[in-house]
């Protein structure tokens, strides 16, 4: 530590320079924790996936319907340990902008099924006691400024009422917290019974079914019974684990994760240009005082790490700022909840970029280091006389 105040003396040496490419690395972070924070928000069902569950649909599409009495025959194959229907709904509020995740459920079997929503008792009993009640998280009630007991009308245009109309009145009995930060607290549950009883059509049928098995290992095996058991049948099914379901979802819009690393790798390329261009021209501008360090008796193991840690010390500041920026602008909440409810910088990825900044300092200082270190004294003295 003691030759830190020359290793910043030589950062001072050039401000303005060095001042463009901080702001350069610092540009660079701060668009990998948005990044990272875009793919949270458009994975992040993928990332809570539990791996013992596993989701029964129609085995040509999901918005073809099933019948719900395959519930039972779904509960009775070896291995099932719970099983609840969902159907979605498509709810809007108001206007067709304010459209958010709405679905029938079956409150007791879908609270069972997804203990990550947290609901208190006394809310679940009075979802339990209320045939239009519905149960809405905590971000989407902030949204809107609903309160419990708010009468709530939602249109769904592909769910119309048996008389035509397309407005649902649903009373709000309840909010529900997330058990862990990257669970979706935007969405608006609600009973499935009232659901079947007012739809006009296609009544007594779901789009999925969430299913739980009592051993994670054996869900290939479970998944197969399943579909083995509607084989040949009117509506055939596809099994396959919950992960696997909300990948084809995020995959819908393209392989996020092949887009972003492909963004990061051409800005980090063009960093990496920048940084190793200014740690260069520093070392080359310094050559008689390497020289004199040299001659002083620095060897010359300790000249290539100040220029290594000149650059750490680059790609660090710059690294910081930017991420840090990117952490103070998540940390507040998504700016578009009805679009990405889930948006922050996870952990991991904070800690990916920390790794990033010691990389990048020790790659673009590597090459001027080893110059400084093989300079002789002579030689330094020489290019200056």
């Amino acid at each position: 530590m003691k030759f830190l105040y020359l290793v910043a003396c030589n950062l001072r040496r050039k401000k303005l320079r060095t001042l463009l490419t901080l702001l350069s690395i610092g540009i660079a972070f701060f668009l990998f924790g948005l990044l990272g924070a875009l793919k949270l928000a458009l994975t992040g069902d993928v990332s809570i996936a539990n791996a013992d569950r596993l989701m029964t649909r129609h085995k040509v599409s999901i918005i073809q319907m099933i019948p719900i009495s395959y519930q039972a025959r779904i509960a009775a194959i070896p291995g099932v340990s719970g099983v609840t229907a969902q159907t979605w709904f498509g709810g809007i509020y108001q206007d067709p902008k304010n459209f958010f995740a709405s679905m029938p459920v079956e409150p007791d079997e879908f609270l069972k099924m997804y203990p990550e929503f947290v609901v208190s008792d006394a809310h679940r009993q009075a979802w339990r006691t209320t045939r239009n009640g519905a149960i809405v998280g905590r971000t989407l009630m902030e949204r809107f400024n609903w309160k419990v007991g708010d009468r709530i009308p939602l249109s769904a245009p592909i769910w119309r009422h048996a008389d035509g109309r397309d407005a649902w009145e649903f009373e709000i009995v309840g909010t529900y917290e997330a058990a862990r930060k990257s669970v979706d607290t935007s969405q608006f549950f609600f009973r499935y019974d009232y659901f079947d009883e007012g739809r006009g059509q296609n009544k007594g049928t779901i789009s999925w079914f969430a299913v739980r098995v009592s051993d994670a290992a054996r869900a290939d095996a479970i998944s197969a019974a399943l579909d083995r058991e509607f084989a040949n049948s009117a509506y055939e099914t596809k099994t396959e684990p919950e992960a696997a379901m909300m990948q084809g979802f995020a995959q819908q819009v393209g392989d996020i994760g092949a887009i972003i690393t492909g963004i990061l790798g051409a800005v980090f390329f063009t960093i990496l240009l920048v940084s190793g261009n200014t740690i260069t021209q520093g070392v080359r501008e310094r050559t008689e005082e390497i020289g004199v360090l040299k001659a002083l008796g620095f060897t010359n193991t300790l000249v290539l790490g100040l220029v290594l840690a000149e650059s750490c010390l680059l790609a660090v500041l710059g690294g910081v700022g930017g991420l840090g920026a990117a952490w103070l602008m998540t940390i507040g909440g998504s700016p578009l909840p009805s679009l990405l409810p889930v948006f922050y910088v996870p952990t991991p990825h904070l800690m990916l970029g920390a790794g990033l900044m010691v990389a990048l300092g020790l790659i673009t200082g590597a090459l001027p280091a080893l110059q400084a270190m093989r300079l002789g004294v002579s030689e330094a003295l020489r290019r200056q006389a």
